[in-house]
C-alpha cells in the first residue's frame, strides 16, 4: 500500500474527522457554560487521547491501531471486540452526520421552512445519496478518496471561520443576543443536560483514526504527532469560538438541533446585508459533513479488513480491490448496514428523536473501545520501546496517569449517553432502542468471534493453514 498521506493531508484529515460543525449548536443550546465544558473535555479526553495515540502508534505502528493495541495488551478477544465495537460505532454515527448534511442542504436551496424539514422520506433519501458520494471515491483508493476528505475539511473550516467572523460583526453592530458573565458561564448540571456532556466528550474523538492507516502515512512516527498537535489547537479554537459566535447571534433557548448553525449564519448575514452568503455556507457545510463520513469510513474499514485477514470475520472482509487495493468489501458492507440503520432509526420517532438516538448509540459504541485502549496504554506502558523511538514526557508513570484520566472521562460519558434527551417525545422507546442495540452489538460481536475461533480450530485440526 503506497504511503500517500503527507503532513498537510493528515492535518486536514484530522480536522474533518474530529471537528464537526453539528456539535456547535448542541453546545450553544446549553448557553455560555458550554465554553467551560469544551475546555474541560479538551483537557480530560482530547489531551489524554492524543498522548496515548501518539505513544501507542509510535510503539506499535502496525495497520489496525486500537485493534492491535488492545489485542497485544489483553488478548485476541479484547482486540476483536475493540475493532468490532469501534467499527460498528460508525453505523449510527454516519446517519447522524448525513442527517446533519441533509438538514443544512435545505438552506442551500431555500427550502428550510418547507415540509421537507420534517419529512423522514427526504432525510432518508438525502442520507443515502450522501453516503454513496462518500463511499465510492474511497473504494477507488486514497489517491482519489483523499480529495473527498480534503474537500470536506474545506467545507468544515470555511463555514466555521465565516460563522466566527459574522459573530464578531454582529456583536460589534448589534450587541450580543446572549449575556456572557460569570453566573452564566457556570456549566449546566441538571439531569436534562447529561446527554450534552457526553456529546461534548464525543466531539473530541477522532484523533485515533489515522493510526489505523499508518501504512498510508509518510513517515508516520514523525508525521502523526505533528499533525495531531497542529490539528488539535485548530479544533479546540474552532469549537470554542464557533459556540460563542452562535450565542452572539441567537439566544441559547432558540438554538435548534440540526439546523442550529445555519440559523445563526442566516440571521446575522441577513442583518448585515450579506444574505447571499448563507446558501454558499450551507453548500460548504453539506460538503464538510459528507467529507467527514468519507474520512471515517476509509479509516475504520481497516479494522474489519484486518479481522478478515485473521479469520475473525468472513474471509471476504480481508479482500482488497483487484485494481485499487482498497478493503472494498468492508467499506461496502459498512455502507449497506448504515442504510438499514437509517431506515430503522427513523421508526417510531420524529427527525429530532431519530437524530438524538443516533448520537447516543454512537457515543456508547464508540467509547467502549476507548476504555480498552486506555486500559491497554496502562498495561503496555512498561514494555520495552522500539529502538530509536523517543519516550513520552514524564515517562511510563505519567502516561499511566494520563490514560487513567482518559478512562474515567470515557466511562462517565458512556454512562450518561444512556439517558434520553429532555425533549425526547417517547423516552421509554428511546431507552429501549439504545439498550437493545447496545446488547445486540456486544452479543453479535461475541458470537462472531466464537464462530471465527471454531472455524480456526477446525482448520488447524485438519492441518489447514
Amino acid at each position: 500500500m503506497p504511503r500517500t498521506l503527507t503532513l498537510r493531508d493528515l492535518v486536514l484529515f484530522y480536522i474533518v474527522a474530529v471537528f464537526n460543525l453539528r456539535w456547535l449548536p448542541v453546545a450553544a443550546a446549553a448557553g455560555p457554560g458550554a465554553i467551560v465544558i469544551w475546555i474541560v473535555a479538551c483537557l480530560t479526553l482530547f489531551v489524554p487521547l492524543a498522548l496515548c495515540v501518539v505513544e501507542l502508534s509510535s510503539r506499535y505502528p502496525e495497520e489496525g491501531g486500537m485493534y492491535v493495541w488492545s489485542r497485544r495488551a489483553f488478548g485476541d478477544f479484547a482486540g476483536f471486540m475493540t475493532g468490532w465495537t469501534y467499527w460498528m460505532s460508525n453505523i449510527p454515527y454516519f446517519p447522524g452526520v448525513l442527517y446533519f448534511a441533509a438538514g443544512n442542504a435545505l438552506f442551500a436551496v431555500g427550502a428550510q421552512d418547507t415540509g421537507l424539514a420534517a419529512s423522514p422520506a427526504y432525510f432518508i433519501i438525502a442520507a443515502v445519496i450522501g453516503l454513496a458520494i462518500a463511499v465510492l471515491p474511497n473504494v477507488a483508493g486514497m489517491r482519489v478518496g483523499k480529495w473527498v476528505q480534503n474537500a470536506g475539511a474545506v467545507g468544515v473550516w470555511i463555514p466555521a471561520l465565516l460563522l466566527i467572523a459574522l459573530g464578531m460583526i454582529g456583536a460589534a453592530w448589534f450587541g450580543s443576543a446572549t449575556t456572557f458573565s460569570l453566573p452564566t458561564s457556570i456549566p449546566p448540571l441538571a439531569l436534562k443536560d447529561v446527554l450534552f456532556w457526553s456529546t461534548i466528550a464525543f466531539a473530541f474523538g477522532g484523533v485515533e483514526t489515522a493510526s489505523m492507516m499508518a501504512r498510508s502515512v509518510k513517515d508516520p512516527a514523525r508525521t502523526i504527532p505533528r499533525a495531531i498537535a497542529i490539528a488539535g489547537i485548530t479544533i479546540v479554537t474552532l469549537y470554542v469560538l464557533g459556540t460563542v459566535a452562535i450565542l452572539v447571534a441567537i439566544p441559547a433557548a432558540e438554538v435548534g438541533g440540526i439546523p442550529g448553525i445555519m440559523q445563526a449564519i442566516t440571521r446575522v448575514a441577513g442583518r448585515v446585508g450579506a444574505a447571499g452568503i448563507a446558501p454558499v455556507a450551507a453548500v460548504l457545510i453539506t460538503v464538510g459533513a459528507v467529507g467527514a463520513v468519507g474520512a471515517w469510513l476509509t479509516a475504520v474499514a481497516r479494522l474489519p479488513f484486518v479481522a478478515g485477514l485473521e479469520g475473525r470475520l468472513p474471509a471476504a472482509f480481508g479482500k482488497l480491490h483487484p485494481r485499487y487495493g482498497t478493503p472494498y468489501v468492508a467499506m461496502l458492507a459498512q455502507a449497506a448496514i448504515t442504510v438499514v440503520l437509517i431506515i430503522v432509526g427513523q421508526a417510531g420517532t420524529d427527525i429530532r428523536g431519530a437524530y438524538n438516538g443516533m448520537i447516543s448509540m454512537s457515543i456508547i459504541a464508540y467509547f467502549i473501545p476507548f476504555l480498552l485502549m486506555f486500559a491497554a496504554m496502562i498495561r503496555l506502558r512498561r514494555e520495552a520501546r522500539p529502538e530509536g523511538v523517543p519516550g513520552p514526557p514524564g515517562g511510563a508513570r505519567v502516561m499511566g496517569g494520563v490514560a487513567a484520566l482518559g478512562f474515567a472521562t470515557t466511562l462517565a460519558a458512556l454512562v450518561l449517553a444512556f439517558i434520553p434527551a429532555a425533549d425526547e417525545a417517547n423516552k421509554p422507546l428511546a431507552v429501549a432502542k439504545i439498550v437493545g442495540l447496545t446488547a445486540l452489538l456486544l452479543v453479535s460481536g461475541a458470537a462472531i468471534y466464537a464462530r471465527g475461533e471454531r472455524a480456526r480450530r477446525s482448520s488447524a485440526s485438519r492441518g489447514i493453514v
